[in-house]
């Protein structure tokens, strides 16, 4: 049997707390983004076409700032005079699952891959505030490296990351 002054006065669904991503590693800035903040950097958009593992073939649209613009943001410990230092650096973007994915800097860098990889803001126009921004990555034809809900980007040398 149902309460009748429940049924009457629902109580409304909680609020889920705006996502946000947290940049850290070797950088000068470390700091979190929410997914509103990822909105007053410059945005790109992307048309997507991929295939994932567990839902098939997947088509969308991807709005928010550059991964490089992100990652600048906080100030990579890297000589900025030094064009090729910066190739030694890393960067390892992670999921609210744990999955993670990584990528060189010299992929995303303007003066070498120059690969727009996108810190999605919002997804076929729905905003991602409370679901966390999705990482976008033009060209690829497998899911692997769209990661859902990042909670995290590490930014550092190659030589932190794998230890030589």
């Amino acid at each position: 049997m149902t309460d009748a002054i429940s049924e009457r006065n629902p109580v409304p669904a909680p609020r889920s707390p705006p996502a946000y991503v947290r940049l850290a590693g070797d950088v000068e800035r470390p700091r979190s983004f929410p997914v509103t903040a990822l909105r007053d950097l410059p945005q790109y958009t992307i048309e997507a076409e991929y295939v994932c593992a567990r839902e098939g073939p997947r088509r969308h649209t991807f709005t928010g700032p550059l991964l490089a613009d992100l990652a600048l943001a906080a100030g990579p410990r890297f000589d900025p005079l030094i064009t090729k230092d910066r190739l030694r650096f890393l960067l390892a973007v992670t999921g609210a699952d744990g999955h993670t994915t990584v990528f060189s800097w010299g992929e995303i860098d303007a003066h070498y891959g120059h690969n727009d990889v996108v810190i999605a803001a919002s997804m076929d126009g729905r905003s991602l505030e409370t679901d966390g921004p999705h990482l976008a990555v033009p060209g690829d034809l497998a899911g692997g490296r769209y990661v859902s809900r990042i909670t995290r980007i590490w930014v550092g040398p190659a030589e932190r990351a794998i230890p030589l």
